[in-house]
């Protein structure tokens, strides 16, 4: 695993402050095959540039395989990027081995699965002593076990002293991601990236530990990137909502915007698919499938399953600004002198 260290400042983005983290054109893509001649570049992200900031959630939306997963794990430097950079408080970021753990500090992951993510054969106590010990919040063992305690109580984890020597195995999912949440806040982050945070857990606990990652961001001041295939949610709990696909991002914006007034035909069809008990349409089940990465579509890598292509979109569409904090990259609203804007019905056009 490699560290971190930062570099010369790059210009400050962002409505009228600078974002805590933020990546500008991050690409990352591996290359499969026994040897190069023989082996194929897969683009899994491919030039994606946002910004994080604190007391702020932002979703990140796709379906499986859009890159959602890559960016979060480049992000928090387990991977490195093929191109682009990512910014932390103002200055670029370079990976080095001897100060990843300074980086890792500021900036922390909450894996999807809690039971892959907690060593089965370490209890709770020592889960949750790694960060405060490592990063030198606590060095006494009464330190250790009293933070760890509070760490327990800020995840409504009560009573505390009865989870702090339990296994992995001995909870449920929700008490498990919330171990997990737990051990991420031990190091006292600036970010906190959560991988699908909800999505192996019961129907039943998901809004609660929702709730709890909100609160904790609202009372920590923390900038949290929830990565999510249900836009549904993105809308409850975000204040922005970025779509991504095959490894690009699509549409963003303020969260009410993009959930209620869609642009991008994909994000028009990830809402469709959303249940909805109150849906009357039925959702077309001959919706395509997504691209490989291996060989991506030229231009706009949904053409070839949007019902609004034109022969333009296979050229990569620019960025339009819509109203209020909301833009699409799609070529359904550009105004171009050889072909009609037609942006599809109940659309801002």
């Amino acid at each position: 695993m490699a560290d971190v260290t930062t570099e010369a400042a790059v210009p400050v983005r962002g409505p009228g402050r600078r974002p805590v983290l933020e990546c500008v054109e991050l690409k990352r893509w591996y290359r499969t095959g026994s040897t190069r001649a023989r082996s194929t570049v897969v683009k899994a992200v491919d030039g994606v540039s946002f910004a994080l900031y604190a007391g702020e959630i932002t979703a990140l939306v796709g379906e499986s395989g859009s890159g959602k997963s890559t960016v979060a794990r480049v992000l928090a430097q387990l991977e490195g990027a093929t191109d682009g950079r990512v910014v932390l408080d103002g200055q670029a970021v370079k990976r080095s081995v001897l100060r990843f753990r300074r980086y890792a500090r500021r900036v922390q992951l909450i894996f999807q699965d809690p039971f892959s993510s907690l060593n089965p054969t370490h209890r709770v106590d020592y889960v949750l002593s790694r960060p405060l010990r490592i990063h030198g919040f606590a060095k006494s063992r009464k330190e250790v076990e009293q933070q760890s305690l509070e760490l327990l109580e800020q995840v409504e984890l009560t009573p505390a002293r009865q989870f702090l020597h339990k296994f992995p195995h001995e909870l449920s999912g929700g008490q498990r991601q919330r171990v997990a949440v737990a051990r991420a806040l031990g190091a006292r982050p600036e970010v906190i990236l959560a991988d699908e945070p909800v999505s192996m857990l019961d129907v039943s606990i998901r809004l609660s530990v929702l709730n709890l990652l909100r609160r904790l961001v609202e009372e920590r001041d923390v900038a949290l990137l929830y990565i999510t295939h249900d836009i549904a949610s993105a809308r409850y709990f975000a204040k922005t909502t970025l779509v991504m696909y095959a490894g690009r991002l699509a549409e963003g914006g303020d969260s009410e915007e993009v959930t209620q007034r869609p642009a991008h035909p994909y994000t028009q069809l990830l809402i469709k698919a959303a249940p909805d008990p109150g849906r009357v349409e039925e959702v077309s089940a001959d919706a395509g499938e997504p691209p490989s990465l291996a060989r991506p579509p030229v231009g706009c890598r949904f053409h070839p399953r949007c019902p609004h292509a034109m022969p333009v979109c296979k050229e990569t569409p620019p960025r339009v600004d819509l109203e209020g904090n909301h833009w699409v990259d799609c070529w359904l609203y550009v105004d171009r002198p050889d072909e009609p804007r037609r942006a599809p019905a109940g659309t801002p056009g």
